[in-house]
């Protein structure tokens, strides 16, 4: 044992006041405001979720099981009363979604708010007795090999940060049942999205629109026809084979019969059909080199009454946007690079904004960073839970920890590994802070009481066997848009035809 003496110890003291007292009040406040209405929100077994939480934030390594949770001292009741709070207890999610929407959201270098959207899917390949499972997709070893699991998809819509992070700020959750039309469901969800983001404050007449970047699988133009009433523009990645029209020619005087409603084709494959481009930029950039950027103006799709066009009364309508072509110089794994189209609402943008509007898509694959520590480190997919309301509560409860890592960044000291390099407060992974959330959370305090002891139940006797298995339920067609409609086996031909309606 080592003794120090008692000038050291009166160093050792001023030490430990001063790194105290360096921890923003603000941060702690933030957290604590948040941890408090995080409670109100749980409506049924409240201290049992709540204890839940802060074990997955407390916890020394990645979570592997339920039960191992409740070993932690954060959560102080039985591994029996954690499962019985996820299948009984309840959760008042408008009130949750309103709690993350009032957060502080992080921005974009100019100062706009920037949203992403995906799907990432909960596999439960075994689990036949679980409802409303469909078919996901996944990605196989081999190249351009897809593999149909199934499971349950969720939809996030993440806030993303400028410049280059592992950080993103979730807003809101929601699984697709089978069913659901992928296009409206995410529409609507990102309705809620920015609402709610306008009545917290952090949208303002007169500021930038909220930009929403998405990726291939999602129809660009029926987004942009359905949020069209709200300042927002989509940035969407399309597919290389798209055609796309340009605006209709002025029409002659003198002409009879039905004016035309499109122009000439332009397609992706066929550089002869471009023309000039409108806008143009070239970047130099760290990894890829010299990036170009080329811009069309004013195309559209030509869309027919099919898929999700099918039920719109009338004429349907012409969407116009600029399209991108994004090609790089470089990759850094050495591959050959391939260009990138994408399609922006904004019909009319010049260099500046082309320039902006492709780097801000590629910060979208920020939330690939996010969806792996939801995952692996957080556990949002470790447990075998059969009801899927039970399995929407753990994910809102991954969210929820997920937020106060975030509002955790400027007050928690970095506990860093021997082998790891310091980083600032502002530059710390969510892994590295889940480190040192422990040791804050003694002053953010707790709003649960303590826990009543109880007896458990004596469950089924010894040797007598359950009489009442599980219901056994089919798995329904995925409607992920990142999905086909059907898992067999497609034969590719070697002359594809362009895709020319929307």
């Amino acid at each position: 044992m080592i003794f120090l003496s008692r000038e050291e110890n009166r160093i050792k003291g001023c030490l430990l006041i001063s790194v105290h007292d360096a921890v923003p009040a603000d941060a702690v406040g933030q957290l604590t405001a948040f941890r408090q209405e995080f409670h109100r929100c749980l409506s049924r077994r409240p201290d049992a979720l709540f204890e839940l939480v802060d074990a997955l934030l407390c916890g020394d390594g990645p979570v592997i099981s339920l039960p191992e949770l409740s070993l932690t001292g954060e959560h102080r009741r039985s591994h029996g009363s954690l499962y019985a709070a996820l299948s009984r207890g309840r959760i008042d999610v408008d009130r949750l979604r309103t709690a993350l929407a009032s957060v502080t959201v992080p921005r974009a270098a100019d100062g706009r708010i920037v949203l992403a959207v995906d799907v990432t899917c909960w596999l439960r390949p075994e689990a036949h007795t679980s409802p409303q499972r469909v078919l996901c997709h996944t990605y196989g070893r081999g190249k351009d090999t897809h593999i149909m699991v199934p499971g349950w998809p969720y939809s996030l819509v993440t806030a993303l940060e400028t410049g280059r992070s592992s950080w993103t700020a979730p807003l809101d959750a929601r699984r697709l049942a089978p069913g659901d039309d992928t296009a409206t469901i995410t529409a609507g969800q990102l309705r809620d999205v920015v609402e709610r983001l306008i009545a917290a404050g952090h949208w303002q007449p007169g500021d930038p629109d909220i930009w929403i970047v998405a990726d291939a699988g999602y129809d660009g133009p029926r987004l942009a026809f359905l949020l069209t009433d709200l300042p927002v523009q989509i940035l969407v990645r399309m597919r290389s084979d798209r055609v796309l029209r340009r605006p209709a020619p002025a029409r002659t005087p003198g002409t009879t019969g039905r004016p035309p409603r499109h122009g000439g084709e332009f397609l992706f494959g066929d550089p002869a059909s471009w023309g000039e481009p409108d806008a143009a930029t070239t970047t130099d950039t760290r990894l890829y080199g010299a990036a170009t950027a080329r811009a069309w103006h004013r195309l559209h799709p030509r869309l027919t009454h099919r898929t999700a066009w099918i039920s719109q009364n009338g004429q349907l309508p012409i969407i116009e946007g600029t399209v991108i072509r994004l090609s790089v110089e470089q990759l850094p794994s050495g591959g050959n690079p391939k260009p990138v189209w994408l399609w922006w609402s904004h019909p009319t943008a010049d260099s500046h904004e082309v320039n902006l509007a492709w780097q801000a898509f590629l910060r979208r694959f920020d939330i690939e960073h996010t969806f792996r520590m939801l995952k692996q480190t957080l556990g949002w997919t470790r447990p075998k839970l059969r009801d899927p309301e039970a399995a929407d509560r753990w994910a809102w409860l991954v969210l929820a920890a997920y937020t106060q890592l975030r509002l955790a960044r400027a007050a928690v000291s970095d506990l860093r590994r021997p082998w790891e390099r310091p980083m600032p407060a502002e530059r710390l992974t969510p892994a590295r802070v889940r480190r040192g959330f422990r040791n804050l959370h003694s002053r953010t305090g707790s709003p649960t009481a303590a826990p009543k002891p109880s007896r458990p139940g004596p469950g089924r006797p010894p040797g007598r066997r359950n009489n009442q298995p599980a219901t056994r339920h089919d798995v329904h067609i995925v409607t992920s848009p990142n999905t086909s409609p059907s898992d067999k086996t497609k034969r590719i031909s070697s002359r594809p035809r362009p895709r020319r309606t929307g």
